[in-house]
């Protein structure tokens, strides 16, 4: 099983977000930082890899505008994991 866990807990701005799911997700160097991005560039990436968990830290401790402007990155992993079935999105704190 292969683990990867995002800490959200330090970000501030949206462009936070994105490098650290980019640095996470070992996104190439091309992620146009947005939701279709993530999705094209999520959409597969686990498909040939066992069993994958991604456990979400630090939503709750976002600041209310940019919880709300993530809201889309979390139906992105909701469509990832539909399409991806091995992976597995956890949302811890």
């Amino acid at each position: 099983m292969k683990k990867i866990i995002i800490n959200f807990e330090n970000c501030q701005y949206i462009s936070e977000i994105h490098k650290t799911l980019k640095t996470e997700f070992e996104l190439p160097d091309y992620y146009g930082e947005n939701w279709d991005a993530l999705w094209d560039c999520l959409d597969g990436l686990f498909f040939d890899e066992g069993r994958v968990v991604v456990d979400i830290c630090g939503i709750n401790s976002l600041k209310e505008e940019l919880q709300q402007a993530i809201r889309p990155m979390l139906q992105v992993f909701k469509d990832v994991s539909v399409n991806t079935p091995n992976v597995e999105f956890n949302i811890i704190s």
